[in-house]
């Protein structure tokens, strides 16, 4: 300590070249993530192609289906697309987050919540997606109740569903009490 009680600041440790090489190693070895990303986006393609006949299958038998085989239809066409969102936002906010930064300026139309989504966001947003899935199946499962589904199928769908529900509702309460209350990063 100096005469003005001012402390010195300690200069930087050097590291030891195994220590940084170690470190290093670790560091870069995120864009091991890299390819499973890149897998998702091609499962997204594959997702496309049975949306793709999905909609022809639905457009071609339209004419002479009952209005619940036209919902139903909608519904499994939603249900890929909800599949489909979801693997965009663990692409996307598993990219950002484990990767590397992605500029948004350099992309125009870049949606704002892309580069926000946090971990405890992250896993919101899934669990809220399965959950929205899981609704379409017991959904489905309920327009069928004139013999495709037995009781027993349906109450198991219905508990799988209320589970997937209760585990939303306690992570959100959970994140919620763990950041003070405060809904700004969310």
């Amino acid at each position: 300590m100096g005469v003005t009680g001012e402390t010195k600041p300690h200069p930087p440790k050097r590291a030891k070249p195994v220590e940084r090489a170690l470190e290093s190693v670790l560091f870069n070895s995120r864009w091991l993530m890299a390819p499973f990303y890149f897998g998702l986006v091609i499962s997204l393609a594959v997702l496309l192609y049975k949306f793709g006949l999905l909609l022809y299958e639905f457009i071609l038998h339209a004419p002479q289906a009952k209005e619940s085989d036209i919902i139903l239809g909608v519904l499994s066409l939603v249900d890929v697309s909800l599949t489909a969102n979801l693997i965009l936002i663990v692409v996307f906010s598993g990219y950002e987050n484990f990767v590397s930064r992605i500029d948004p300026d350099e992309h125009p139309d870049w949606p704002a919540w892309m580069t926000k989504v946090d971990f405890a966001g992250l896993k919101q947003k899934l669990l809220a997606s399965i959950v929205a899935i899981s609704a379409i199946q017991v959904l489905k499962a309920f327009m069928h109740l004139d013999g495709a589904y037995d009781s027993n199928r349906l109450a198991w769908l219905i508990g799988i569903h209320l589970v997937f529900v209760v585990s939303t509702l306690l992570l959100a309460l959970s994140d919620r009490l763990s950041h003070g209350g405060s809904d700004s990063d969310h």
